[in-house]
């Protein structure tokens, strides 16, 4: 068992390489949820299961012809239980532990490898000078929708990264904005929940260096609550953000409360990146597990 982060974005990490150590029926919703409790269990946003992409029942329905070049599968589980199909800062902390554990070596990493995800396949790598990157696909939009933030109703503009988003761009300072509950949303727009992102543009002439366009956002995650970082909806902002110049290319610098993220377009794909940090490594318990 690990914990480690991306951008503050934590979670608890199970590797399993024979698929035997956290099978199916034990990892239930009841044990995710005792595993993320930051007070009752070891805390997290969510949990990662480090597993064969082969071992994994639903794994050929996601991944279909890609399966077989996909070896490992990034099991994700939100905070409440639920399955998720993405997490760009997962993701990133996940090929960190496959090199933390031995079970990928530097130079396929920074090649970059194939890793399956319930979005679909992801390419992940580690660059030399430090940190990784992810390709997380195309930005889909899916159109306009509203949420309410103190209340008044908002504007925002859906896009999919593979998980949904509601992207919020606001005039008021975005550490204003109160994300204590969900958001509410048009259930029809989004059937399974959303996340939400409350988002400040900042002045393009601050910009960091090789940046486009600099934004500074906050969010709430379906099925966890506002966490300190989201890797797609840090792309889902990024799109918006760069839609809002006319643009379709660029680099877009996203500050989150847990750290930067960078996130590049080439009109064809999103490409994130930013780094990852294991904090710990131990073993559960037999008192806790039986608890």
């Amino acid at each position: 068992m690990l914990q480690g982060h991306g951008t503050e974005n934590d979670f608890v990490v199970l590797p399993d390489p024979d698929g035997s150590v956290w099978p199916e029926h034990l990892l239930d919703a009841a044990l995710v949820r005792r595993l993320c409790d930051r007070r009752a269990g070891l805390g997290g946003d969510g949990v990662l299961r480090v597993v064969p992409s082969a071992l994994v029942p639903d794994a050929a329905a996601v991944l279909g012809e890609a399966l077989p070049r996909c070896e490992w599968f990034m099991d994700h589980r939100n905070a409440d239980g639920s399955h998720a199909e993405m997490c760009g800062n997962g993701i990133r902390l996940f090929l960190h532990v496959l090199l933390a554990e031995g079970l990928l070596d530097r130079a396929a990493a920074e090649a970059g490898v194939l890793v399956g995800t319930r979005g679909g396949p992801r390419r992940v790598g580690a660059r030399p000078e430090g940190g990784y990157w992810v390709d997380m696909g195309p930005a889909r939009p899916l159109g306009s929708g509203t949420t309410v933030l103190a209340g008044r109703q908002v504007p925002g503009v859906g896009i999919s990264m593979g998980n949904p988003h509601l992207v919020v761009l606001l005039d008021d300072p975005v550490e204003d904005a109160d994300l204590t509950t969900v958001p509410p949303v048009d259930p029809a727009m989004f059937p399974e929940g959303v996340n939400v992102e409350v988002v400040n543009v900042l002045p393009a002439a601050d910009a960091p260096a090789g940046a486009d366009a600099h934004a500074r956002m906050r969010v709430h995650e379906r099925g966890v609550g506002e966490t300190r970082s989201c890797g797609t909806g840090a792309c889902a902002v990024a799109s918006a953000v760069l839609a809002g110049t006319g643009r379709t290319t660029g680099t877009v610098v996203v500050d989150v409360p847990g750290g930067r993220l960078s996130v590049g377009f080439d009109g064809r794909t999103t490409v994130l990146s930013g780094p990852a940090v294991v904090i710990a490594a131990g073993t559960l318990t037999p008192e806790w597990l039986a608890g």
